[in-house]
C-alpha cells in the first residue's frame, strides 16, 4: 500500500504541474521475475518515476514507451523475455528466467474513474478490494481493456466472477484467461497492516520508523502522557494516551490490525491481555522473557475468569520477534517487524537458501 500511495502523491504533483502521466502495471509473470504481478510504476511525461515493475532493469525501456504512450494517448502492452540473456530489446542480463507482460495505460484526468482514482478509492478503505486490469495478447493492436474495480454485481463471464471470489477468499492474485482470447488480471488490495504498539519507551521509536517505511499504519498507546506525544514518534500516525480500557474502547480492530507489548508495564499489559485475546487478533506480540508470559497467564487464570481458546493463545509470540541475534532497540525492532511481516505472509522466517520452492506465492 506505500508504493501505491506514493504513485497517487506522484500522480498529484504531476496533475498539478500539468503534466500527463501513464501507468505501468505487471498483468503477467511466467517464470521468475524481480516484481510479481499487480506491480505498478507511474510515469510522469517529464521522465519522473515512481514505483517500480523490476528491480531496475526494466524501467528505462518501459519509460521510453510509456512516453510513448503518453504522446499517442493509447494503451501499449509490452512483452519483456528475461530467459534471453542477449535480448537487445532490454539492453541488459537479468538473469531472471522470466517473461513478463506489462500494460501501460494513459492515465486521463477527466475520467471519474481512472486508474489512479480507483487506487485512491481503495487506499481509502480498510477492507480488501480487487482491481482488474484487461489485456489482448493476441491482438496488441486493438484497444487495451484497461484497469477497473472490481464490483460482484456488474456482469461479468462465470470464470471471471468465480476467481474474482476466490482471489478475495484466498488473498491472492490471479490471471484469468477469457473466450475472446483477452486475459484480465485480478490484483488483490488488502488494507495496510495496522500496527498497534503499546509502550512509548525508546525502544518503540525504531519500530514506529520501520512501520512508516513499510507503510503500515502505527498507533502508539500509552498511559503517560509525558511519553505519549506526538512529538516523540512523528513516524507514527496516532499517539494515543489512555488507560488500557480506553485503549481497548477507541481503537479499531479488524483482522489486519498486529498488536505489540512493549510498555515494560506489567500491570498494565496483564490488564491489556484478556481484551486483545478476546478480539482474535492474527498476532500479539509480548516483549520480555517466557516466564513473564506464563506469569501473565497464570495469575490471570487465578484472578479472573480468563479461559482463552487455543486459537487464541496460538497467535501470541512471546517472547516477540524472531531468533536473529537481536540487540539494541534497532535490532529488536527489526526482529520484531520481520516476525510480523512472516505472519502476514504466512512464512516461517526462514532462510530463503533453504526453501525449496519458487521465493514469491506461498
Amino acid at each position: 500500500m506505500k508504493e501505491i500511495r506514493e504513485i497517487i502523491a506522484a500522480y498529484e504533483t504531476a496533475s498539478a504541474r500539468g503534466l500527463k502521466t501513464a501507468l505501468a502495471t505487471v498483468v503477467r509473470v511466467e517464470g521468475s521475475a524481480y516484481r510479481r504481478e499487480g506491480a505498478r510504476m507511474l510515469v510522469a511525461a517529464d521522465g519522473r518515476l515512481t514505483g517500480a515493475i523490476s528491480g531496475g532493469c526494466l524501467e528505462g525501456d518501459a519509460l521510453r514507451k510509456a512516453l510513448h504512450v503518453i504522446a499517442q494517448d493509447k494503451a501499449m502492452l509490452v512483452t519483456y523475455d528475461t530467459n534471453d540473456e542477449d535480448d537487445a530489446q532490454v539492453g541488459v542480463q537479468l538473469g531472471c528466467n522470466g517473461v513478463i507482460d506489462i500494460l501501460i495505460e494513459p492515465i486521463h484526468d477527466y475520467l471519474p474513474n481512472n486508474p489512479i482514482q480507483l487506487l485512491r478509492e481503495a487506499v481509502g478503505e480498510r477492507r480488501a478490494s480487487l482491481l482488474l486490469t484487461g489485456y489482448n495478447p493476441l491482438n496488441r493492436a486493438a484497444a487495451q481493456p484497461g484497469t477497473q474495480r472490481w464490483n460482484p454485481s456488474d456482469p461479468a463471464p462465470a470464470a471471471l466472477t468465480e476467481a474474482a471470489a476466490n482471489c478475495l477468499h484466498e488473498r491472492r492474485h490471479a490471471v484469468v484467461g477469457l473466450p475472446d482470447g483477452s486475459a484480465v488480471l485480478l490484483a488483490y488490495l488488502p488494507p495496510a497492516p495496522a500496527l498497534v504498539v503499546f509502550g512509548a519507551g525508546n525502544d518503540v521509536i525504531p519500530v514506529t520508523r520501520m512501520a512508516e517505511v513499510l507503510g503500515w499504519v502505527c498507533t502508539v498507546v500509552d498511559g503517560r502522557p509525558a511519553l505519549a506525544r506526538a512529538d516523540r514518534f512523528p513516524a507514527a500516525s496516532r499517539v494515543l494516551v489512555a488507560k488500557p480500557a480506553e485503549a481497548m474502547a477507541h481503537l479499531p480492530w479488524d483482522d489486519r490490525t498486529y498488536a505489540l507489548l512493549m510498555t515494560h508495564n506489567y500491570n498494565y499489559e496483564k490488564e491489556l491481555l484478556p481484551g486483545l485475546l478476546a478480539l482474535n487478533l492474527p498476532y500479539i506480540g509480548i516483549l520480555g522473557p517466557r516466564k513473564k508470559y506464563d506469569r501473565l497467564l497464570s495469575e490471570l487464570a487465578e484472578e479472573t475468569d480468563f479461559h482463552p481458546t487455543a486459537a487464541q493463545l496460538a497467535a501470541v509470540h512471546a517472547p516477540v520477534g524472531l531468533d536473529i541475534g537481536a540487540e539494541g532497540a534497532e535490532g529488536i525492532a527489526l526482529s520484531v517487524m520481520a516476525e510480523i511481516q512472516a505472519v502476514i505472509t504466512g512464512r516461517e522466517g526462514g532462510h530463503l537458501r533453504l526453501r525449496n520452492r519458487p521465493i514469491h506465492g506461498g
